[in-house]
């Protein structure tokens, strides 16, 4: 419990950092920030997940503060939810729509790429 906490407590922060740095770089205008912690999220979580399950090479406490915790913390579907209703009540639809659907298709696809990459490590081992 307490591992998955301050895995939790890091990817706040995490996801904080990143969205200032994404406000600064590109602007406020499109939710940046979220959009990339969600998207090395899901690619992490695929990842750290399938050679968690799959093998020794992960322990379970590791799995659990980095998956439940740290990609926990990070990761933020509910931002997302609540940025892209309010691009839509902003009447900035297309953003609106880019964001949902590159979060969506991209997301889907990192985490995917996540496992094939876990498998594959596990693979070069023998």
């Amino acid at each position: 419990m307490l591992l998955v906490a301050l895995g939790g407590a890091i990817g706040t922060a995490l996801r904080y950092l990143t969205a200032l740095l994404a406000a600064r770089w590109w602007g406020t205008e499109f939710p940046y920030g979220t959009l990339i912690v969600n998207l090395v999220g899901a690619f992490i979580i695929g990842l750290v997940g399938q050679i968690g399950t799959e093998s020794v090479l992960v322990p379970e406490s590791t799995r659990l503060f980095l998956t439940t915790g740290v990609m926990g913390g990070m990761t933020t579907y509910s931002a997302f939810s609540y940025e892209t209703v309010r691009l839509m009540e902003a009447n900035a639809w297309y953003h609106a729509w880019i964001n949902v659907a590159v979060t969506t298709i991209a997301c889907l696809s990192l985490c995917y790429l996540g496992i094939v990459a876990g498998r594959l490590i596990l693979d070069l081992r023998g």
